[in-house]
């Protein structure tokens, strides 16, 4: 999907005339699908438990009804308005994995209820009506940039250390893993290939923040985005959480037998989907700076179509964060370059709908090799 990627955004900049990779509009890319990309992490968990959740963008507009609520009409503080919508989100979370994890009752028809029932109350909340101006700080983890601490002018050089310390750490951390993959006498890649890959994905990354330095810098919604991936990886990689929900997924009998306590783990997943959740639909407010009867439309799809475009399987036990990550990133970039070339709505949901079929053919054809 890397590649794929890849081919998408040449397709488009030549289509476009070089408009797609242009500082601006790369800046745009990033803040435009950063709640995409929050609920597509999450999405991809309950999908590796072989769960679906239909609500996530039902759940992220009554959250940002919420938070419109409480911070514009009540007038509460940004910090404690934002952490009570979170709060929420838990409850709401906790509220479905109950139904699912302890009662059985299958994640389509609980989502499914959910995504009615918290539409509605959406609309309760803020009586069919809009809720804005948000305050400058609350809009700020959306729409605002880390300060350039050198004062670079035109050119954020803040922005284009951090880039290069990101190489650095990235290159640090893939040495590390091959080092004790070697130990271990896993099979590695060639040196040759892994050095090509460290190349590239370092000359990717330093290419997008000099991009973005170009412009306003980094996006405090990036910064995000990121601590969600790594810590996401880390926590499906390397703890006991992350690998008992792959086992879930891959098989719940067996895992159960093992001693993993599956409904637990189920009940947990869609905790953190209701936090995700959450966080989308405060970002989305705040960039909207507004909060909105119509807010979260089609999010459910835009993040099902992310995780499975990323290599998640419906049948459980197959995906990563980074996947999903990709598999947003894929939508994002057809949503902005089908855009810029002037393509309808009508038919830019047409190829959305074909990219996502196409990925899971590829994923049933594969899995019946």
């Amino acid at each position: 999907m890397i590649i794929a990627l890849i081919g998408i955004i040449i397709l488009f900049q030549v289509l476009t005339g070089g408009i797609l990779l242009k500082p601006l509009n790369v800046t745009n890319i990033i803040m435009q699908n950063s709640y995409i990309i929050v609920l597509a992490i999450g999405m991809m968990l309950i999908i590796i438990t072989g769960e679906i959740d239909l609500s996530v963008g039902s759940v992220a507009a009554f959250i940002g009804a919420i938070a419109g609520l409480f911070i514009v009409t009540y007038d509460m503080p940004v910090f404690l308005g934002i952490l009570l919508c979170l709060v929420f989100g838990v409850i709401i979370g906790a509220w479905q994995g109950f139904w699912v994890a302890y009662v059985n009752i299958p994640s389509f028809i609980v989502t499914l209820a959910g995504m009615l029932l918290f539409r509605g109350l959406t609309l309760v909340v803020l009586d069919g009506k809009t809720i804005a101006p948000f305050p400058d700080s609350f809009r700020s983890l959306s729409s605002d940039f880390l300060p350039d601490i050198f004062g670079g002018g035109s050119l954020q050089f803040f922005t284009v250390i951090i880039g290069i310390m990101l190489s650095f750490f990235y290159i640090i951390n893939e040495l590390r893993i091959r080092k004790n993959e070697q130990k271990y006498n896993f099979q590695v890649s060639s040196f040759s290939l892994f050095v090509t890959k460290l190349f590239i994905i370092t000359v990717v990354i330093n290419l997008l923040t000099y991009e973005l330095a170009l412009y306003e810098g980094l996006p405090y919604v990036l910064i995000t985005l990121i601590v969600l991936i790594i810590g996401y990886t880390f926590i499906m990689n390397n703890t006991v959480y992350g690998r008992h929900i792959y086992a879930v997924g891959g098989n719940a009998n067996a895992a159960q037998l093992s001693g993993v306590k599956t409904k637990k783990m189920k009940f947990l997943v869609f905790i953190n989907m209701g936090v995700l959740s959450a966080l989308s639909g405060i970002i989305f407010a705040g960039r909207l700076n507004a909060a909105t009867p119509q807010a979260g439309n089609l999010f459910e799809l835009d993040a099902i179509a992310a995780a499975v475009i990323g290599g998640a399987s419906f049948t459980g036990g197959v995906g990563t964060v980074f996947g999903a990550v990709i598999g947003a990133l894929v939508m994002g970039v057809l949503n902005n370059g089908m855009s810029l070339m002037g393509i309808g709505i009508d038919w830019q949901q047409a190829i959305k709908g074909l990219v996502l079929l196409a990925a899971v053919a590829f994923d049933v054809l594969n899995k019946n090799k």
